[in-house]
């Protein structure tokens, strides 16, 4: 690191800092514009948000970790996420959008009744914005220790001043410039990384022992490069195929998605992946924004990490697997210029920022608008709800600095998480087309996998084939608790389907009673363009990998397979939603 390089680091400090600054005054007016940008957040900006903040400082490392033992296909395990994705595009986005809540647990006391719902809405904001929320953070700040102890050849010691100054830096702009700031900030650092990253992968993919990409394909086996995993095989060990059994094929591609919650992907949206859709101007945005994020996630952000990955086991093929990540760190140290070599850590700080100022704003706005200002204060003035929620966001943050110093081992939370949340996902989707649905279903469902958890591990049984029990079970308990207990007052679902019109016969019971609501959902025409949008973005997604290898004919197959699914998108959004821009 030279002058140069620790100047451009300083230069992106004072622009996002610069960017908060700005937005501050916006931001103080009230809750509404603090948390959710008045509501008037343009696609474009709500989606590179969403994007943004799923790009974690740690992130390329992890793909560079799965690409290390399994190949390109080993991504296959977060791949699979698409489905539930474009789920929540075409199902969700709009209801959300119409919600006009300020916050995901919020929904609770607009679509349950009486004490149960009181207690779902107060419980899950304290779950999700308190204590999930600083594992999440405290885990990032981790993962950002290990990179720039890794980067600089510090003691983690050391490095700890660096990031937790960084996370107060962060802290302040955020509780500064609520969600626009966050939200403009975003953009910018996502532009930064993306650029940064770009620039890293063509560098080491040119570099003289790697050879491009012909050279890269003549110095590793032809499996690594497969975009498929193979079925019906043994589950691969480090440095072979990824190799899936039918079992594990369904549990990721049949279950996971729509059955497990997990933060960024849970099913029918939620989190702060549902503040960006409730923060966009009208219904069309908020769908638009969240179909961009699908494109931009799954399809076009991973394949700079994907290519510094194989590049990784050609420059350092002694790494073993539990350190096949630091192969991204060591291409930074070896092959980046002076200059270039300040943009990339600048790319990381501004992937760790984008993170950490949305779970710092989306954690305050559950806190304070779904706990302190539901059942401690309720009738105070809104600056004066504005500046306590500044004072959380800071609060947030040393709280998640006090965890991370606790946060001894991140591997394997991923499916811990999983696992905790299997058969919650099915409550999530269906409280918004079943009537019958109540509180109860939701509380339950929570409960049991934390209960069956410990006995089916006691039992040896590992992920993913434990989400075959979990969800099982707990979609049974739900069910039964949902039946045994008191449906929603009749006035709540009147007034709920009144608002929200999500249509459907399983709301025949209700819509019967409302025959001057009207029912604008089709829903043939939103199945049909989730199968087409799971179509647009893995042939986006292959055919840019395609293009990439150079493998020309399966590129034209698969970007034709996406430009035909574009157009049927636009041409059932346009005859249902009129003009769409």
């Amino acid at each position: 690191m030279q002058f140069v390089d620790y100047l451009i680091i300083v230069i992106y400090f004072l622009i996002s800092f610069g960017i908060a600054i700005y937005y501050s005054k916006r931001a103080g007016g009230s809750t509404d514009e603090f948390f959710l940008s008045g509501r008037n957040l343009p696609w474009y900006l709500a989606g590179l948000s969403m994007v943004a903040t799923t790009f974690a400082a740690d992130t390329p490392l992890a793909v560079t970790e799965l690409v290390s033992k399994n190949g390109i296909s080993g991504n296959w395990i977060w791949w699979n996420f698409v489905f539930g994705g474009l789920l929540t595009v075409f199902f969700f986005a709009r209801l959300w959008r119409r919600a006009g809540i300020m916050t995901e647990v919020e929904f609770a006391e607009i679509r349950y009744s009486g004490k149960p719902a009181k207690f779902l809405r107060g419980f899950r904001a304290l779950y999700l914005g308190l204590l999930m929320n600083i594992i999440i953070m405290g885990w990032v700040n981790k993962a950002m220790m290990s990179i720039l102890t890794g980067m600089f050849d510090i003691s983690e010691e050391t490095v700890i001043f660096y990031v937790f100054g960084c996370m107060i830096l962060v802290a302040i702009y955020s509780a500064i410039s609520g969600l626009w700031g966050v939200v403009v900030t975003d953009a910018f650092q996502f532009i930064i990384a993306m650029i940064g990253c770009i620039v890293l992968a063509i560098l080491v993919l040119h570099a003289p022992q790697v050879g491009g990409i012909r050279g890269l394909q003549e110095k590793l086996p032809s499996f690594v490069f497969e975009f498929f995993p193979n079925i019906s095989a043994d589950v691969s060990s480090y440095g072979t195929a990824f190799a899936l059994t039918t079992a594990s094929f369904l549990a990721y591609i049949g279950i996971q998605w729509w059955a497990s919650w997990y933060p960024g992907a849970e099913p029918g949206g939620g989190g702060y992946i549902a503040q960006r859709m409730m923060s966009a101007k009208d219904e069309k945005h908020s769908l638009f924004a969240t179909l961009f994020f699908q494109i931009a996630h799954y399809a076009l952000r991973p394949w700079p990490w994907i290519i510094v990955g194989l590049c990784a086991l050609v420059l350092y093929p002694n790494l073993g697997p539990d350190e096949a990540r630091m192969g991204y760190i060591y291409a930074m140290k070896d092959f980046l210029p002076m200059g270039l070599k300040g943009l990339l850590v600048a790319a990381f700080f501004a992937a760790y920022m984008s993170t950490i100022a949305t779970q710092l704003n989306w954690g305050s706005s559950y806190v304070i608008n779904d706990f302190y200002r539901r059942f401690i204060k309720k009738k105070e003035s809104e600056k004066y709800y504005v500046a306590v929620s500044r004072i959380t966001t800071l609060l947030l943050m040393l709280i998640s600095i006090v965890v991370t110093l606790f946060i001894t081992r991140i591997s394997g939370a991923w499916e811990f998480i999983l696992e905790c949340g299997a058969g919650v996902g099915l409550v999530l989707i269906l409280r918004w087309y079943w009537w019958r649905i109540n509180a109860w279903s939701e509380i339950s469902a929570m409960i049991t996998p934390f209960i069956f958890y410990p006995i089916v591990k006691g039992y040896g049984i590992g992920f993913p084939y434990s989400l075959f029990y979990l969800v099982a079970v707990t979609t049974v308990f739900w069910i039964s608790v949902t039946f045994a207990t008191k449906p929603t007052d009749v006035n709540k679902l009147k007034s709920f389907y009144t608002k929200i019109h999500p249509g459907g016969k399983l709301w025949k019971k209700i819509s019967d009673q409302l025959p001057e609501v009207k029912n604008d959902v089709g829903f043939l025409g939103m199945f049909l363009n989730w199968i087409y949008g799971v179509a647009l973005v893995y042939s986006t997604l292959f055919g840019i990998g395609s293009l990439i290898f150079g493998d020309f004919i399966n590129t034209l197959i698969y970007l034709g397979i996406g430009i035909i699914a574009i157009f049927l998108i636009f041409r059932n959004l346009s005859a249902t939603m009129g003009k769409l821009f």
